[in-house]
């Protein structure tokens, strides 16, 4: 009897990411299927950091320092 080898996927959620850019980073350029996504700009809207990236989106953190995409 053979025995397949089923690969255990390890998705995560935006939000479970660690609150670093190089954490962001790393999870945007392996949601993209390892193509390297970087920041093209960083400003400050309403109070709060605002990343742009190469992806076309924006992303900053909520009150609880948690990723999340920005509008």
């Amino acid at each position: 009897m053979s025995h397949a080898f089923v690969k255990e996927e390890d998705d995560q959620w935006l939000h479970e990411i660690p609150g670093t850019l190089a954490a962001l980073i790393n999870y945007l350029t392996k949601e993209n299927n390892g193509i390297r996504v970087y920041e093209k700009r960083m400003f400050v809207k309403d109070g709060v950091e605002v990343h742009e990236m190469s992806n076309g989106l924006w992303y900053s953190k909520d009150a609880n320092g948690k990723w999340q995409i920005a509008e």
